[in-house]
């Protein structure tokens, strides 16, 4: 059999050039896709802000607890570099940036003076508890 010739009958069953069936304007699976995609890309823009401000506060409270286990001299450090890193991270500068920013006079005439004056001064070290207290608070109602 030569490779030309091609048997009888065999080109009858073949059938002529056609479409494939109509899959209508709507496809169900497209459609629960993209609704999907857009319902998570707004869940997303809705979170993103509040994911956002979280490891700043986050961070602090960590920061505080830890400084909870150190000596008081030790603490008072640890407070004063908490407030001051606080600030940066807020855009402000220094304690008295951050009394401007959060609208308290927490470190300028409240308890939060023992973390910005003589730091490194000789003798007893001040009661902390106010300021500490004092700080965790202005931490937890940290929106950034």
């Amino acid at each position: 059999m030569p490779c030309c010739e091609v048997p009888p009958g065999a080109l009858s069953a073949l059938r002529g050039l056609h479409l494939p069936p109509d899959p209508g304007l709507v496809r169900p699976g497209v459609l629960a896709a993209v609704v999907a995609g857009l319902v998570l890309a707004g869940l997303v823009a809705w979170l993103w802000p509040r994911w956002r401000a979280r490891p700043v506060r986050r961070a602090a409270l960590a920061e505080l607890a830890a400084a909870r286990a150190l000596p008081p001299a030790e603490r008072r450090l640890a407070l004063a570099r908490l407030s001051r890193r606080l600030a940066r991270s807020l855009g402000v500068e220094g304690p008295a940036g951050l009394d401007a920013a959060l609208r308290t006079d927490f470190f300028g005439r409240g308890p939060g003076r023992v973390l910005t004056e003589a730091l490194y001064a000789p003798g007893p070290v001040p009661d902390l508890s106010a300021a500490e207290a004092g700080l965790a608070r202005l931490v937890a109602g940290l929106r950034a």
